[in-house]
């Protein structure tokens, strides 16, 4: 029998170094190439020079001789996800892989630094622990935004690989230290108690890390949305500038792999936990927000509920539960920064000033509409994690709860941020939000309309 490794996964998953194990080598750098392949020093490999011509579109007739039937009941019979450019005859998704940054990559290969049919070597980088399957993942409804193989392709579809099918990982699993100054804050405090474990004395909490790119179902998500998938196809490709041809020439494919930002999930405790609901659980969902989780911008509440996210996270494994942070890549609300910038302004020079009674109507005049970041999709990560209650829901929105209880998880408990830790500026966003369906304890129930009415921001100058 073959060794495997020593990766914690490897007898369950699998590893590179066995399933290539009588590929080609790489030929052994010299100290000269390893230098001059330093980051910043790439090699050039030679102006790019397309092999055929142009082909804008494919059609049914081509075909997919590896089909994926979404939800199937074993990765055999389900089949590997192919968004590589390298085997265009065998893809059977629609798009490639690196959501957003593929267009960086084809700047890469135009520049002459990357080799257009490169592989990755991916020895030993099987993940560290195991999230293994659970009902949900043979649900065609309980997730369709990713693919819940897409960390363990090496076990799922190595006979694919062995063939040399290029079949490449849309999730990667691994171990960290996270740090937060707010963390050594709240042991100063006595919030916290490091215990060497998950917190360390330095502030430092340890964490499993999951980065996960978008994988849809295209059927699936239309469901979702409660339209068709013609309608769907249509507009995903018209609103894109027509991007993707084959949404609407593949009617045979079902998988979109879209060019848009992904999510990371971070767990705090033992993910196996995720699966036991005699365990305490506590989540939060989180949406990026630049300007305030990483430069702490005080018009919003972002930065400060997903602190205290942490801090309960890092309590609840304490003690002896398991704590999910799911980050997703969907900044101002899914309208993009600069849009979010626009509303800032409008907000802080409408007539009357910054109020919480206008909070979404100048959002809707500068983009259109509210937020879309549309939390229908959202609750896939969880299902992945095979999360079927949660304790402690660090989150007011009414949008995120319902999907997250529509979908089948039970939520015993929403948690509201506190108030000492709200910026001056951001009542206004909270003050809205409670207005218009946001969680509200019960002590403040009596004060959300009069702080609809009154609330007002400081100026744009100010």
């Amino acid at each position: 029998m073959e060794k495997l490794g020593t990766s914690p996964c490897d007898q369950s998953t699998g590893n590179f170094d066995a399933l290539f194990a009588k590929s080609k080598q790489t030929p052994k750098e010299t100290a000269e190439e390893k230098r001059a392949s330093a980051w910043g020093r790439d090699g050039f490999h030679g102006e790019y020079v397309p092999s055929t011509h142009v082909v804008l579109t494919t059609h049914p007739r081509r075909g997919c001789p590896i089909k994926v039937k979404w939800g199937a009941p074993s990765p055999e019979e389900r089949g590997p996800v192919i968004a590589s450019i390298t085997q265009p005859k065998l893809k059977n998704a629609i798009g490639t892989h690196n959501g957003s940054y593929c267009v960086y990559r084809s700047i890469a290969v135009a520049a002459g630094k990357m080799d257009p049919m490169f592989r990755p070597d991916l020895h030993n980088t099987a993940p560290p622990v195991d999230i293994t399957p659970s009902p949900s993942w043979f649900d065609p409804n309980k997730m369709v935004s990713m693919d819940p193989w897409g960390h363990m392709i090496t076990s799922a579809f190595g006979s694919h690989l062995e063939k040399g099918v290029d079949v490449r990982p849309t999730i990667g699993v691994t171990k960290a230290h996270i740090q937060m100054p707010e963390s050594r804050e709240a042991i100063e405090k006595g919030r916290l108690v490091p215990d060497g474990k998950i917190l360390l004395p330095d502030g430092s909490c340890v964490v499993t890390k999951a980065a996960i790119e978008h994988v849809w179902h295209l059927p699936g998500v239309a469901k979702r949305f409660n339209i068709t998938e013609a309608t769907l196809r249509r507009c995903m490709f018209e609103q894109t500038g027509g991007m993707f041809p084959e949404l609407i020439t593949r009617s045979d494919i079902d998988v979109f792999l879209p060019p848009i930002g992904g999510q990371t999930v971070y767990i705090f405790g033992p993910p196996e936990y995720c699966h036991d609901e005699s365990k305490v659980c506590t989540v939060r969902v989180h949406d990026e927000c630049n300007g305030s989780d990483v430069f702490g911008s005080d018009i919003c509440t972002c930065r400060p509920y997903l602190v205290h996210g942490i801090e309960e996270c890092i309590k609840t494994a304490q003690n002896g539960g398991v704590g999910v942070i799911v980050y997703f890549r969907k900044e101002g609300r899914s309208l993009g920064e600069v849009t979010k910038f626009l509303v800032y302004n409008a907000r802080k020079r409408q007539e009357g000033g910054d109020r919480a009674e206008t909070y979404f109507h100048r959002t809707a005049c500068v983009a259109g509409v509210e937020d879309m970041r549309f939390q229908e999709l959202m609750p896939d990560a969880l299902h992945w994690l095979g999360i079927t209650k949660i304790d402690h829901l660090i989150s007011m929105s009414d949008m995120k709860y319902n999907a997250i209880t529509e979908s089948g998880i039970k939520v015993l408990e929403r948690v509201a941020i506190p108030d000492d830790l709200i910026p001056s500026d951001a009542h206004v966003e909270i003050d809205a939000k409670m207005y218009a369906g946001y969680f509200v304890p019960e002590d403040k129930k009596e004060q959300v309309e009069a702080n609809f009415k009154s609330t007002v921001g400081r100026q744009l100058d100010e």
